[in-house]
């Protein structure tokens, strides 16, 4: 697998909400994304697979000061277990390091395996925790803060 990474463009913005809608229970819709890569500081990157047609993932990182955080991330559910989402993060981090962040912040549910094991397996680390921070339809969830210093 070849991944094919670029800036998110704002034409994306229906594909990055289509990718969250496969993610995340309570999806963003195409302007909430647009309105997101028009922030300062915000790092938008978008992945594939060199023979998909579609993006199959994205990242999106807010630069603050010498911090950056994670404000989402997801891989449409057709396309994981494939390394996109690795290499976003990798490719995210060294863009935040250029924009001067000595670190890199993210909240994850702490029922989310798969991402947990990317990020710790990234050097990431807890920080804390907070309580029935994701509602589900079950019941909630609580977030997990991870930290790491970069690089990764």
């Amino acid at each position: 697998m070849t991944p094919i990474i670029r800036d998110a463009a704002l034409s994306d913005a229906d594909a990055l909400a289509a990718i969250h809608a496969t993610c995340f229970d309570a999806p963003w819709d195409a302007e909430s994304f647009r309105r997101l890569l028009h922030l300062p500081g915000m790092i938008a990157l978008v992945a594939k697979d060199a023979a998909a047609t579609d993006l199959q993932s994205f990242i999106l990182v807010q630069i603050a000061a010498d911090e950056s955080e994670i404000i989402s991330f997801g891989t449409h559910v057709s396309a994981r277990r494939l390394g996109l989402a690795r290499a976003l993060l990798i490719r995210a981090a060294v863009e935040a390091l250029r924009h001067g962040a000595k670190a890199m912040y993210l909240e994850v549910a702490e029922d989310n395996s798969i991402a947990l094991a990317l990020y710790r397996g990234s050097g990431f680390t807890p920080q804390g925790r907070r309580k029935s921070y994701y509602d589900r339809p079950g019941g909630a969830s609580d977030a997990l803060i991870l930290r790491a210093h970069l690089p990764l």
